[in-house]
């Protein structure tokens, strides 16, 4: 499937898919028993939106170009979108309007020395940078020490990074790891099509996508949800083989690239005074005996 066809899909199902989740009730209309549909129908998103139903079902089959802002504003609207999924609809909007693009791949890029000094100067917090396709493209190592697991993962590339999709999709031991697999998941694949929807040119995220949809059933069954996230934060509860469970507070920060953020610095912090900050002080102690050893 070529890139134009695959953004109309993208575009047909997530429209698709958030006007099946609207209600009559919850979009102000009457309803009725003899419904066949619990969604709204085509016809009652244009009406809302004040465009022809003609029209919105035009758009529905992947016919945004050219599109404005405004009129895509009503329908965001209509179909109560969120922030992030206000986001993805209007990325998508303007990917569909690129023509020809180069190819980009987010995987080539790396960190500058500073980054990597700033990393290793945080030494009760665990940190590591992330790039579109969520590999794992440097760290400090506090983070090698609590995503231990993920590290040493069968998963890891040639170039001893992890892949924090792959990881959690590919590697069975993610499931005991992360207490909350299932959210684990569902953010990751929706972290996942923000990236394609806003940079569609980059090769080694839709690589990662249709290696995830082929491999994983748990991946194909959350992809099809076309949930979407811009960004994650939140805590997160970790099961550490060694020290135990782990419940962090972690918090994404965005280093600008000369078009746009490529990377993520990702933080997780425990809460002082916790049993978890007390886990994570044995583990930067082991972290620092590690590295003055010079394993």
């Amino acid at each position: 499937m070529d890139q134009e066809a695959g953004n109309r899909g993208d575009i047909r199902d997530f429209l698709t898919s958030r006007r099946a989740r609207i209600t009559p009730a919850q979009a102000g209309l009457p309803t009725s028993a003899r419904r066949r549909v619990p969604g709204l129908r085509r016809e009652e998103v244009a009406v809302l939106a004040g465009v022809s139903t003609e029209w919105y079902t035009r758009l529905e089959r992947g016919h945004i170009a050219g599109v404005s802002e405004d009129v895509l504003d009503a329908v965001a609207r209509t179909l109560q979108l969120s922030d992030d999924e206000r986001t993805y609809l209007f990325d998508l909007a303007r990917s569909s309007q690129r023509r020809r693009p180069a190819p980009s791949r987010s995987g080539d890029v790396d960190v500058s020395p500073q980054i990597q000094w700033l990393l290793d100067s945080m030494t009760m917090t665990s940190a590591f940078v992330r790039n579109a396709c969520a590999d794992v493209v440097a760290g400090n190592a506090l983070a090698r020490a609590v995503f231990a697991p993920m590290f040493a993962s069968d998963t890891v590339d040639a170039r001893g990074r992890p892949n924090i999709a792959r990881y959690i999709f590919l590697d069975p031991g993610a499931r005991a790891f992360y207490v909350d697999w299932e959210a684990a998941g569902v953010a990751t694949a929706a972290l996942l099509r923000a990236e394609v929807a806003r940079d569609p040119r980059d090769r080694m995220v839709r690589d990662l996508v249709g290696e995830l949809s082929t491999v994983s059933v748990e991946f194909r069954r959350l992809w099809a949800a076309h949930d979407v996230l811009s960004r994650h934060d939140g805590i997160k509860r970790l099961r550490h083989p060694d020290v135990g469970e782990l419940e962090l507070v972690f918090q994404p920060l965005a280093l600008p690239a000369p078009t746009r953020p490529v990377l993520q610095v990702v933080t997780y912090i425990a809460e002082p005074g916790t049993a978890s900050d007390e886990r994570i002080k044995v583990l930067a102690s082991w972290a620092a005996t590690s590295a003055g050893l010079g394993r």
